[in-house]
């Protein structure tokens, strides 16, 4: 790390279009650069280094945020570009409650804050530890709009449904669109998931089933490659390679052997698929994740 060029947070965020009406603000993934410091921190270690997207629908002088990013300045860049593209109303939906997805709540406290009741439950659970994290979220801005399974809204003349659903956290939230757009927030992963739940694992998989039965065509996940989000995004074979990695990690404690293998090797059959594709940085996660899993951290 000590390597690494220092730069401003959102100096390197780049603003693609992967469906119509609909923009994905990414940043990360960029070699030898960090944004916070040298240190270990979320920021650059759980969030640009692994590559991650906002969203925004805009339609008819209304938009949709899917998420606030990673930072103040990531999200008044987001707003400022609604703006001048004509939105007058603008809506804020979070997928879930960790803080590289609600970082910049607070450019957006004057508007719709969008949550199922578990994301504001976890989010007032956790606004202390969040709001003394490095870097801090503070004021970390809750919700002030909840529903709880599905929400239907219209965002323009463009229909969304936001749905509930048990994947990575219990309180996910993805936004299906028109023509089987998925944003799917950290439900899925490329190349693979984050476990933060260990003890549920088996509960995800059974939200990845009720993921798959949405019929989604294309899925655009908070986390994944520039170049696949800029060409429309992952087909639903992104959710059958979840699955198997998952599967997995259900078998570590049966078969220890399995948690020296790397993750090119312990992840060959999702690899195989062809639906997701290796990052050498997503190593430490994998890592993470089982050790997560056999109760070693």
């Amino acid at each position: 790390m000590s390597g690494a060029q220092a730069t401003s947070p959102g100096s390197t965020l780049r603003v693609l279009e992967p469906a119509p009406h609909l923009l994905a603000f990414y940043d990360g993934r960029v070699p030898g650069v960090r944004l916070h410091g040298p240190h270990e921190n979320w920021l650059d270690d759980g969030a640009y280094a692994l590559g991650i997207a906002s969203y925004a629908l805009i339609d008819g002088g209304e938009a949709l945020v899917y998420d606030t990013h990673i930072s103040l300045p990531h999200a008044r860049i987001i707003r400022r570009t609604l703006e001048e593209k004509g939105a007058r109303r603008i809506r804020v939906v979070l997928s879930h409650w960790h803080d590289d997805h609600v970082a910049g709540n607070a450019v957006f406290a004057d508007c719709e804050i969008i949550a199922n009741g578990a994301t504001d439950a976890l989010l007032r659970a956790n606004r202390a530890r969040l709001e003394a994290a490095d870097p801090p979220i503070k004021p970390l801005v809750l919700p002030n709009v909840l529903f709880e399974e599905r929400l239907r809204l219209m965002v323009g003349a463009v229909p969304v449904e936001l749905i509930h659903l048990d994947i990575h956290s219990r309180d996910g939230t993805v936004a299906l669109l028109p023509g089987g757009v998925l944003l799917a927030g950290d439900t899925l992963e490329d190349p693979i998931t984050y476990v933060d739940e260990p003890d549920r694992l088996a509960v995800h998989l059974e939200g990845l089933d009720r993921l798959a039965a949405l019929g989604a065509t294309r899925i655009l996940p908070n986390h994944g490659a520039e170049e696949v989000i800029a060409a429309g995004g992952y087909g639903p074979g992104l959710i059958d390679a979840t699955r198997l990695y998952v599967e997995k990690l259900l078998r570590l404690k049966g078969e220890p052997a399995l948690a020296a293998l790397d993750l090119r090797t312990f992840a060959a059959e999702a690899f195989a698929t062809g639906a997701i594709g290796y990052f050498e940085p997503y190593e430490a996660v994998h890592r993470r994740n089982v050790e997560s899993v056999l109760g070693v951290a």
